[in-house]
């Protein structure tokens, strides 16, 4: 079952769901409209391997907007902090960005229950497309659960910024 907006501004206000800042005006019908953070990162390594920490940057968007090249992948967060222990948060494009061909989350739209912080987008541009510090450019909607809750404590938690892959400690872990 899905959230209306005026029910998640009340488990916003009651606090079973944390959103901040939070702008009452960014509510929808069923979601919560969310900004892109300042900040973007990408990885400098034409291959990417699963096994090791891959290098990866971090700059400021500038003001006057950056382009996004197609073939790339990107790493940028929220602006907001955005968490619930009682509802599980899915992301997704507005409209208007998916309309230009940018997607803001390849694969990974489920954040799980308990988890805190900037959540990570991963941009993916069809074409160049001009992004801009700030940008409303995702929504995220709020989703009741069915069973015993069990809490997020994974490496992510608590995310500041936009965060690389830490799939490697999963090998290491084996």
């Amino acid at each position: 079952m899905i959230l209306t907006g005026p029910e998640i501004a009340a488990q916003v206000k009651g606090g079973a769901i944390q959103i901040a800042p939070y702008d009452e005006q960014r509510l929808q019908p069923n979601s919560y409209d969310f900004h892109l953070g300042e900040r973007i990162g990408w990885y400098t390594d034409e291959v990417l391997d699963c096994a090791r920490e891959n290098p990866f940057e971090v700059h400021t968007i500038p003001s006057e907007g950056m382009v996004l090249e197609p073939d790339r992948i990107y790493l940028a967060s929220t602006r907001e902090r955005i968490g619930s222990d009682y509802y599980v948060p899915i992301i997704r494009a507005r409209s208007s960005i998916a309309r230009l061909g940018l997607f803001v989350h390849c694969t990974a739209d489920l954040i799980d229950i308990g988890s805190y912080g900037q959540l990570t987008l991963q941009l993916h541009a069809v074409q160049g497309v001009r992004i801009y510090p700030g940008l409303l450019i995702g929504q995220v909607t709020f989703w009741v659960p069915l069973g015993d809750i069990v809490l997020y404590d994974g490496k992510y938690q608590g995310s500041d910024g936009p965060q690389p892959s830490l799939v490697h400690r999963d090998l290491e872990a084996r």
